[in-house]
């Protein structure tokens, strides 16, 4: 791929779910992770297998990973030996041969919980799943429904929630789930044990597919640190005021020991992406596209060749003082912002996502006809290649989810993401890319600024994990844990073996999620689950190093209430 006269485009789609893991147990509380396995990161691939031409870069949080594994590694020792357990209790229940009995808790709690879907596009989609959801809304009102509803009731129910969830290119390939929708009703436990071997067969060929196309030179691989935790605020909670100077900060004045905690969570995760890609990434989504000069040095000092974040910390940049010869010599010169740059003297190149075009795919094209979806798109990427007039240096970045936006579209996106690439592959004007290969082939010349003023892709802030009260609270109850953990291990010796199992544990806690589900502005059950499962992880931390957790970790922390677009699993780049 030289510098042929077409701009360059770069999709990075970003795979992350945290640990749903109870370390101690192996249980996992909530099923998200095969269930996006089963539907996107199956899809994801599927669509870049079927155009040999297309290219994409695509990061994995590390923690992903291992959980991906321990899915498929449950699941095939299931099917070769019933005794074996699933340690997932929804997933379980689909091959359980005895089912909560109707007219319980139990029962209504499960058939609830296998309407966990998007409404319009996965149950209303396939009627028969639907007529049975329609009999489960009504369970609030008439609770005294369920009682008159039997077993197989629940167990088609449950059939159709995974099927549901399956990916759209297997869907339409696969003559067993073919056949399993045709059905409709009156599921066998040979019928569930099929689907259970089709969602283990689907989650274990993901690592291998993935890794696939980046020997083929299709995809780029690029990896999150370990847990993904926000790293500059591990590294310095007072950098969350760059963007943000008025922010109220939590009690706690710095995260203990912060800087060697991202260190560890970067070496994990290589570790972790060696064991399932074979070989080290050259560029790092930090968690949340979370960047700071410090944080750039860190990934300097870890051998990156590039990073990346949202084109909101570029325009705060711009407008930082350090940063006004910069910004003038830019405007005077015309020069186009879709490009690489370097920081603070730092060698590592940043590229910044268009938040305008990757929040069109996530937030817009869902209710467009696919072809005019991607017409608008493209439009828009060949005004800027002709805005920029310098194929060189010109990268249009859009970077997102691979996960959360498809579920809002018809079919998983199917049409969207078919055309997408379709239509990008054979383009006049525009060529796929990955971002190695730009920096390879072409050696663009990145843009000096002195200062990166630190922030995330969401707002250009911090403000997603840090400045609200219960986002606060929760740093203190972390910062508190961490230093209850420092004090252990300097007063007693723990094994090897017990010294992995308190930094991963510690690791998990550092996370970024439980901190974006904190606040009233998010949807009240998902801000129930998150923040238990936080408190959970900091109570077996405390476990770990043999001290008594507190008591206000039997404390509800934060209830939520809100309803955000796309029930908060998504973010605009740009603050309204």
């Amino acid at each position: 791929m030289a510098n042929n006269g077409k701009t360059k485009v770069v999709f990075l789609w970003h795979m992350h779910q945290p640990d749903y893991r109870d370390i101690m147990t192996g249980e996992y509380y909530f099923p998200w992770t095969y269930l996006h396995a089963i539907k996107d990161y199956v899809d994801m691939a599927a669509h870049i297998e079927a155009q040999p031409a297309a290219k994409a870069v695509v990061n994995f949080a590390p923690i992903l990973l291992e959980q991906l594994d321990d899915y498929a590694q449950q699941i095939a020792a299931h099917l070769k030996d019933q005794s074996k357990k699933i340690k997932d209790a929804v997933l379980a229940s689909l091959v359980e041969p005895v089912l909560p009995a109707p007219g319980t808790m139990a029962f209504t709690d499960l058939a609830k919980k296998y309407l966990r879907a998007n409404r319009e596009r996965m149950i209303e989609r396939f009627p028969a799943y639907h007529e049975l959801a329609n009999v489960v809304g009504t369970f609030d009102e008439k609770p005294f429904i369920s009682r008159y509803l039997n077993e197989q009731f629940l167990i088609d129910l449950g059939v159709w929630y995974h099927i549901s969830w399956l990916a759209e290119i297997p869907r339409r390939s696969d003559e067993r789930i073919q056949r399993l929708q045709q059905k409709e009703r009156n599921y066998s436990l040979e019928d569930r044990r099929e689907l259970l071997g089709i969602i283990g067969e689907l989650i274990a060929s993901i690592g291998p597919r993935y890794r696939k196309l980046a020997e083929s030179g299709q995809i780029e691989l690029c990896m999150s640190p370990y847990a993904h935790p926000i790293i500059p605020l591990l590294i310095d909670l007072n950098s969350a005021k760059e963007a943000m100077p008025d922010v109220n900060l939590p009690n706690a004045l710095f995260y203990p020991d912060g800087r060697n905690r991202a260190k560890w969570h970067l070496h994990e995760g290589f570790k972790t992406f060696e064991q399932y890609f074979g070989k080290r990434p050259r560029g790092c989504w930090a968690s949340e596209g979370s960047l700071s000069d410090e944080t750039l040095k860190l990934l300097h000092e870890a051998k990156f060749d590039w990073a990346a974040t949202g084109d909101s910390v570029l325009h705060n940049s711009l407008r930082a003082l350090e940063n006004r010869s910069v910004a003038e010599q830019i405007r005077s010169d015309n020069q186009s912002l879709h490009r690489a740059y370097e920081f603070a003297n730092i060698k590592i190149n940043t590229f910044f996502r268009d938040d305008g075009l990757s929040d069109l795919i996530g937030f817009k094209y869902a209710t467009w006809h696919s072809d005019d979806a991607v017409g608008d798109l493209l439009n828009h990427m060949v005004h800027i290649a002709n805005a920029s007039n310098d194929t060189k240096n010109t990268v249009i970045s859009v970077i997102m989810d691979g996960e959360n936006a498809w579920e809002y579209f018809p079919e998983n996106a199917y049409h969207f993401l078919h055309t997408l690439y379709e239509r990008l592959t054979t383009h006049p004007q525009l060529e796929l890319a990955t971002y190695s290969e730009v920096l390879d082939q072409q050696q663009p010349v990145p843009v000096a600024m002195p200062h990166l003023v630190a922030g995330s892709w969401v707002y250009g802030t911090f403000s997603t994990w840090i400045g609200d009260k219960d986002k606060n609270r929760g740093w203190d109850m972390l910062c508190d844990a961490k230093q209850q953990v420092d004090h252990a291990l300097s007063k007693r010796s723990f094994s090897p073996a017990q010294l992995a199992q308190i930094e991963k544990q510690l690791a998990l806690c550092e996370g970024s999620d439980w901190f974006w589900w904190f606040g009233d502005y998010n949807p009240s059950q998902s801000v129930s689950d998150f923040e238990y499962l936080f408190r959970r992880h900091l109570m077996n931390l405390y476990s770990l190093i043999e001290q008594p957790a507190p008591a206000y970790l039997h404390q509800v922390i934060s209830v939520g209430g809100g309803d955000p677009a796309t029930g908060g699993v998504m973010r605009q780049g740009h603050a309204n």
